[in-house]
């Protein structure tokens, strides 16, 4: 489409749909005055970001795909968050695993063995190795995350507590209701499975990381908490996407990668089962690791609480989306479920309908079960018996028994791996800092590799880098909603138009106070001008436009002010953001709250989209729209210059000197902090994406950094090299 010359007074109307509702007040030139508002003192602009944030506790409803096809486009996305929440996008390195398998138990009709190997250096697995005894051949597999039971593998329920549970019928033998979790997987082993007991991170064996941290932090640790020195849950692993959540489903897919190498099992008829933070565990392999053709997570799959468990949060992980959504992820393979009188008591009438239509979508409808049982949350034998019959049918186990018989439970000593084995791992805060200094090390090689300046491509390094930043960011200029620009009010000055008025998403429900200034003869170019103050940094404190400013309306082009989230009129204290806000919750973990919120770096990305989706839709839209980005707000610009692709021409960023990095940040509530940044190469990968979408256009972007902060001189050079291009 070729831009011919537009009237003065088209080219004024932000909306012409919002001029017919309301009166635009366009008086006379008049001096200038203080720098103009919307909104009076103590009011907020009506933005659905400003209500109450979204946690664990919320309502997690799925809405299943109208086609297959659009379910594929969906589950790659989804899978991609996953992945990318856990650290895992793009997956490290898999070597062939060194398993020491010792101690082996022999029982009437199976053996137990205690294994242990590293799945990454510093960061262990440990469990207990079930096989049946008198089978020949591949046999079907089973691997079992323990969840959060006392001692994990060698939890005992109890004298007391088996009687409780007798008594309400949840059990009827006090062994197997006294040790739950080796009564299952002497069960699988009697139906003729391999079956694979493993334990959490922090629990029974595996304490490289203590269960104190793993499941009970609740405190920021400033000692672990440098750039130079930092553990999990800091603001550095935070920017590195790790976290407790990821190295347990890391572990969890090493697992498979070890099982399956051994010669009595079937790679094609793997299982996996486990319940409460074990329930989190199944579903998650299931859904971002094909393998496994049957799943069974008891007690965790519902619209209520997602997990509370730190180890079952992570950044970016649920931002719309949820564990009913991500059961569904298994489809078309078996999916079986438990609920109980817990957060999954609704199993039957929330989730599982949705989940059946979506099996019946993909033309499996009786590849999905589930059952809600009048218990307490566990994984009694009730619910034990429904998990042999799902794993009889689905791993074609054939005419097997499904009763629990008596077993003799295994000691400690028989159950550790340590008791007997040349070595132990060693443990606290040394141990935890190298843990994640190897993953952080083997990140940054991966980007070095990735790099189109060491040999790799453009297009591999935006598909994996670039599809990181899209999960980071959560939003494209392709789903950045219907949005409108709504004028309220326009002043004549000397030489130009000053429109105050609003950018509104109607797809979300934000609103952002904006200012338009408009030349007398537009020359078809749009500046989008970012300031960490909001609209009011493109004006002097006298509302006269800043020197750069002023320079690109005398060329002829409009420049577009914006108060994003939590900035300008969004604070109605007139002060600035310093904590990014958090939800009620007194755990000091990020995830907590950007696990199912989009962090406000990424929000204040959405407002500059929803800006430019403005300009594109509008009657008149700009010839071209360019976007620049003062101190930090200039890695706004950029990420979104990013998302929007070929929709912005040029992009411009003053960083001051040292020019600003994700990886400076050490604070988790810190206004800036954006998890991941650091994972996806920080300011440089950005630039990088960027180059590839604008084709390596030298043209198309120019970064400045400074020794002194941004002035009106470095302003005044992005002015002129906008007006030359």
């Amino acid at each position: 489409m070729s831009f011919g010359p537009v009237s003065r007074r088209t080219a004024l109307q932000w909306s012409s749909a919002a001029l017919v509702g309301a009166a635009i007040s366009i008086g006379p030139r008049i001096a200038r005055g203080a720098i103009p508002r919307l909104l009076q003192d103590g009011q907020k602009p009506t933005d659905k970001r400003l209500g109450v944030l979204k946690d664990l506790n919320g309502y997690f409803p799925f809405m299943p795909s109208k086609t297959p096809e659009e379910w594929a486009k969906r589950a790659d996305y989804v899978r991609r968050q996953m992945l990318v929440a856990c650290g895992l996008w793009p997956m490290p390195a898999r070597p062939a695993i060194e398993a020491t398998v010792h101690g082996k138990v022999d029982r009437d009709d199976y053996t137990v063995e205690k294994v242990y190997f590293e799945s990454h250096p510093g960061l262990y697995v440990t469990g207990s190795l079930y096989r049946p005894k008198n089978v020949t051949g591949k046999r079907p597999t089973v691997i079992c995350p323990h969840g959060h039971w006392a001692n994990g593998r060698f939890h005992d329920h109890g004298e007391a507590k088996i009687k409780t549970e007798i008594e309400t019928g949840a059990e009827t033998d006090s062994v197997s209701g006294r040790h739950p979790l080796q009564a299952r997987s002497v069960q699988l082993a009697r139906m003729g499975c391999v079956v694979f007991l493993y334990d959490m991170l922090g629990v029974a064996d595996n304490t490289v990381l203590s269960s104190g941290l793993i499941h009970g932090f609740a405190k920021q640790r400033p000692e672990l908490s440098t750039p130079e020195r930092w553990g999990l849950f800091s603001a550095q692993a935070e920017l590195r996407c790790l976290n407790a959540l990821g190295l347990q489903t890391w572990n969890s897919i090493r697992i498979l990668d070890w099982i399956t190498t051994l010669p009595d099992v079937d790679p094609d008829k793997l299982g996996v089962t486990g319940a409460s933070g074990g329930g989190t565990q199944t579903f998650m392999l299931g859904a971002v690791d094909p393998r496994p053709k049957a799943l069974f997570p008891a007690v965790m799959v519902s619209t209520a609480m997602q997990g509370g468990c730190t180890c079952e949060n992570a950044s970016l992980l649920r931002i719309n989306t949820g564990n009913i959504e991500f059961a569904a992820m298994i489809a078309p393979r078996q999916l079986g479920m438990t609920g109980a009188n817990d957060w999954t008591r609704e199993i039957e009438t929330k989730g599982l309908p949705e989940l059946k239509q979506h099996y019946a979508l993909l033309k499996v409808p009786e590849r999905v079960r589930g059952k809600h049982y009048p218990f307490e949350h566990n994984y009694n034998k009730v619910s034990r018996r429904m998990m042999y019959e799902f794993f009889k049918d689905a791993l074609d186990l054939g005419d097997v028994s499904l009763e629990e018989r008596e077993f003799k439970p295994l000691t400690h000593e028989e159950a550790s791996v340590w008791v007997g084995a040349p070595i132990a791992p060693k443990t606290g805060d040394d141990a935890e800092v190298a843990l994640l200094r190897a993953f952080a090390a083997e990140f940054q090689q991966q980007l070095k590799d990735l790099s189109p300046s060491n040999g790799g491509s453009y297009a591999e390094y935006k598909r994996v880098i670039g599809g990181g930043w899209d999960i980071l960011i959560g939003r494209l200029l392709a789903t950045a909603g219907t949005c409108r620009l709504e004028p309220t009010n326009a002043v004549e000055r000397s030489d130009y138009r000053e429109y105050t008025g609003w950018v509104r998403n109607e797809t979300y429900g934000e609103s952002c106070p904006a200012m338009l200034l408009l030349p007398a003869s537009w020359n078809g170019q749009t500046v989008i001008w970012l300031t960490e103050t909001g609209k009011a940094g493109i004006l002097t404190t006298d509302g006269a436009p800043k020197p750069a400013i002023q320079k690109l309306l005398t060329a002829g082009t409009a420049v577009f002010g914006l108060d994003l989230l939590y900035q300008g009129e969004f604070n109605a204290d007139g002060k600035e953001l310093t904590e990014s806000p958090r939800v009620n919750n007194p755990r000091e973990f990020l995830g907590y709250t950007v696990g199912y919120n989009h962090p406000l770096f990424s929000q204040r990305v959405h407002d500059v989209l929803s800006t430019i989706a403005g300009l594109r839709s509008h009657e008149s839209p700009p010839q071209a729209i360019h976007i620049v980005g003062e101190g930090k707000a200039g890695a706004i610009a950029l990420a979104a210059a990013v998302q929007a692709g070929d929709a912005v021409k040029k992009t411009g960023t003053l960083f001051p000197g040292p020019v600003f990095r994700f990886g400076q940040i050490t604070e988790i509530r810190d206004p800036w902090l954006l998890p991941g940044a650091v994972r996806y190469g920080d300011i440089p990968g950005l630039q990088t994406v960027r180059e590839e979408t604008t084709s390596r256009d030298p043209s198309a972007g120019i970064m400045m950094s400074y020794q002194d902060a941004v002035n009106d001189k470095t302003t005044t050079e992005i002015a002129n090299w906008l007006i030359k291009g």
